[in-house]
């Protein structure tokens, strides 16, 4: 027998094989073991299709056997964690959330938790648990779970700590009970007080809300008011005439109010053609109802007889807050056509427990939503539709006047820098020499925020802002790097991604599809977002045409609450819009016009092409502390208004009543799930008062201290360095080791040709680079890829970690990171 080990596709020498030869004592037989010894010089030279790899082959006069193959690959473990955990602050028996997503490394990091540094074990607490994608999450709160929470990462090469995150569980202060009632002063008054000690405040807590004793008449005990002199003694007969007048004026006021309600109500009657007047209770208290308002045969004047088959040629659909929040509310629902004659109309009030939205399950793929907001906007009319392409009533985000775009400007000059749209994830990177010397351009930068001007193709859907850069005359020397982000979930296999173009007579032609090989452009398409170089200012946008149903958008889910107009109701909107930063902030600009409170961090779903709906339910509601209006506990959106909703964003309102209003505090699940999908759940725990809600950050990043950065402290690669590492890659080498290598190190590893036309196709990929990297932490994957190469190049030897280190650290002390 003979065993010999292969490594990527060669035979590895005899010498290398170290053998070692063992009896099995049960069987008797001969057992050969062999060893081969891998070196990090080795893999680091190997530059292949795939990882260095090994497999043995053993052979003899019987035949021959070939092992798996064994990949190699070179350890590591990232400084800084791509999130830390949160401290918070939450009731006890309240649930804990902490989040924790370790470094990047190779092999994978292994998270463990430490709670004031030691470590927590969750088999021996059926509380908490640790395995839910590394969160730490505690079920119940208990006040022995304050303290201070610290993720651990490790591998084999490294141990990294997060931030600790501080947790504080609290218990509410609440009122003893009343004491009994004191004897009778003289006064005729009685007393009896509470304390507040269940428990007593302390540790910085605020004292119970409400009086601490309360008073109340009396006529028994010390009461002295038989024994007042006779003049202070109000005659019997002067009180009940006091008495009969007053019931009188009231009684009188009761009948004047009767009459002119009745008034009224007869005047309405005989300015409508209604027969019955239908008035659901949730509308006098602001919830949101679905009604289908169907026109039936001329004629009829029994609109509620059942036996009346009505004509379904035409539908009409409201679903909107009654509730009257501000004058101009007021005045559209009594200009608009709710309250205005209407030709035998039909109310139909679904009393399921789901809202009908006049949908089949199945939606059409290719369906569009005409449907209109009401009561809001300029047009106040029903909008009609044909019964076969019903759409759900959805609210839009149209109370406010509409924003067109959002807009940045910079001057640049001949030493580049970045135009950032705060907030947005779309940056515009000018290189250094791409603008001649001596010249200087205001560039521009905007996002459209208004009806999209590219409309969709057959079952081609828009995957990103449309983005605006300018001016469009300006020439530049060297291709600039746009970033744009995407809410599509990458897969070549199930994704066909079109970058386009709008022309100056406003149609929209392609670009390029991000898998093909092009000299005119280059994309590279991120989890998030696609970077491209250009030659040519314009307005871009992303398209996606789905080549299988199991493509999937990437939503986002957020549930914002605030008060309603009567001071019982809260509301709770529920947002569904594509996973990109500029569609959340333009739901949390309107939000904070109309006072809403994002309640729980954002989740993100991901919704297939199935053409399957979309439902939102309200789960888990105290059910002696609030109570939900009627027929809207779920809700349900059709697939093509979810799969398309680029245009405004989508989300649902649920209207809930407390019964008392000492109630303050609101729990309950969100669940949102795609039918034969996936589903997501927002967990809700929060105050309705203002002054003791939680503060819930909207974005991870901010990065509107700096929207124009010119210069040097612009880039993260500092010019000298870049000057070394292009006058090393550009030049040709014959063992390969040149800029295509610097592309592969970086994860660039297609239309190479686009980098081949350039004058410094490694200054490119490094602009590439820089436009990638813009929030990363530190230079840790360059320097990797540095050190990968750099040890075969006496060039790059001068070009240490610390030199990077360094231009790291002045980096983000340029910018205030």
């Amino acid at each position: 027998m003979q065993i010999f080990f292969k490594c990527n596709g060669e035979w590895v020498h005899q010498n290398e094989h170290v053998s070692e030869e063992t009896l099995d004592e049960s069987s008797g037989l001969k057992v050969r073991e062999v060893f081969i010894n891998v070196t990090r010089q080795q893999v680091e030279d190997f530059h292949g299709p795939e990882d260095y790899w090994c497999q043995c082959v053993a052979w003899s006069h019987l035949g021959t056997s070939k092992s798996r193959k064994a990949s190699v690959r070179i350890a590591y473990l990232r400084k800084n964690f791509e999130q830390d955990p949160q401290g918070r602050e939450v009731p006890i028996e309240g649930m804990i959330v902490l989040h924790c997503r370790p470094p990047e490394g190779v092999p994978a990091a292994e998270v463990e938790w430490l709670k004031n540094e030691e470590p927590i074990d969750s088999e021996q607490d059926e509380n908490i648990d640790t395995r839910a994608d590394h969160n730490l999450i505690i079920r119940q709160a208990r006040l022995s779970d304050s303290g201070n929470y610290t993720c651990m990462a490790a591998n084999i090469v490294a141990k990294r700590r997060s931030l600790s995150a501080t947790v504080v569980v609290y218990v509410d202060g609440s009122w003893e009970v009343w004491s009994e009632w004191s004897v009778c002063s003289p006064e005729c008054e009685h007393l009896r007080i509470r304390e507040c000690t269940a428990p007593p405040p302390r540790n910085g807590g605020k004292f119970c809300e409400g009086l601490s004793q309360e008073s109340e008449n009396c006529t028994d005990g010390l009461c002295i008011l038989d024994k007042k002199p006779l003049h202070e003694i109000k005659p019997q007969s002067i009180e009940n005439a006091s008495d009969i007048a007053l019931y009188s004026g009231l009684g009188a006021a009761v009948v004047a109010v009767a009459v002119l309600v009745i008034g009224v109500t007869l005047y309405r009657r005989s300015q409508s053609d209604y027969g019955v007047d239908v008035i659901d209770s949730s509308a006098l208290t602001g919830g949101f109802q679905t009604f289908n308002f169907k026109t039936v045969r001329q004629g009829n004047s029994l609109l509620l007889n059942s036996a009346m088959q009505p004509d379904l040629t035409v539908s009409r659909t409201y679903s909107g807050p009654i509730c009257l929040q501000d004058p101009l509310d007021k005045e559209l629902m009594t200009e608009s056509s709710l309250f205005n004659p209407l030709s035998d109309i039909k109310v139909k009030v679904q009393s399921s427990f789901m809202v009908s939205l006049g949908v089949s399950e199945r939606a059409e793929y290719h369906g569009k939503n005409h449907s209109r907001t009401f009561p809001h906007g300029n047009n106040h009319s029903f909008s009609t539709m044909h019964p076969r392409n019903k759409m759900p009533y959805i609210q839009n985000l149209s109370s406010l006047p509409t924003r067109t775009e959002l807009r940045t400007t910079g001057v640049f000059g001949h030493l580049g820098g970045r135009l950032v749209m705060p907030n947005t994830g779309v940056s515009l990177l000018i290189p250094h020499g791409a603008i001649p010397e001596e010249n200087s351009w205001e560039i521009y930068m905007s996002i459209n925020q208004g009806e999209p001007s590219l409309q969709s193709d057959g079952s081609e859907v828009l995957l990103s802002p449309e983005v605006t850069c300018g001016p469009p005359d300006m020439i530049v020397t060297t291709p600039f790097a746009l970033t744009i982000p995407h809410c599509a979930d990458v897969s070549s296999e199930h994704w066909n991604i079109h970058l386009k173009k709008r022309t100056q007579q406003g149609k929209w032609e392609e670009v390029m599809s991000v898998e093909d090989e092009s000299t005119s452009c280059y994309c590279l398409l991120d989890p998030f977002a696609c970077h491209v170089l250009l030659d040519s200012f314009g307005t871009y946008a992303l398209t996606g045409e789905p080549i299988t149903d199991c493509a999937v958008k990437q939503l986002k889910v957020a549930v914002f609450g605030c008060m309603s107009c009567n001071s019982l109701d809260y509301n709770l909107r529920v947002y569904c819009v594509d996973n990109t930063p500029c569609a959340f902030q333009e739901v949390v600009s309107d939000e904070r016009h109309q006072g809403g409170q994002l309640l729980e961090e954002p989740k993100l779903l991901h919704f297939k092409g199935n053409t399957f709906s979309l439902q939102i339910s309200v789960l888990d509601i105290p059910p002696f502390l609030w109570r939900i209006k009627p027929f809207t506990a779920c809700q349900e959106v059709p697939f093509s208004r979810v799969w398309c909703s680029n245009r405004q964003p989508l989300h649902c309102a649920f209207s809930l009543e407390r019964y008392t209003p000492t109630t303050t505090q609101l729990s309950c699940k969100i669940c949102i799930r795609q039918l034969k999908g996936h589903e997501q759940i927002l967990q809700v725990q929060t105050s309705i008062l203002e002054s003791e809600r939680e503060t819930i950050t909207f974005f991870a990043q901010e990065d509107s201290t700096f929207p124009a950065q010119t210069g040097p402290k612009a880039f993260k690669i500092p010019y000298s360095i870049r000057q070394r590492i292009c006058a090393t890659f550009d030049t040709p080498n014959a063992k390969g080791k040149d800029w295509q290598m610097l592309a592969q190190k970086n994860s660039i590893n297609r239309n190479l040709s686009y980098f081949a036309t350039q004058s410094s196709p490694s200054a490119v990929i490094l602009n590439l680079w820089e436009a990638r990297h813009q929030h990363d932490g530190d230079l840790d994957s360059l320097a990797c890829a540095l050190e990968e190469i750099g040890r075969t190049h006496t060039k790059l030897s001068n070009i240490s970690e610390s030199q990077l280190d360094e231009a790291d650290f002045n980096y983000s002390r340029q910018n205030g990171l």
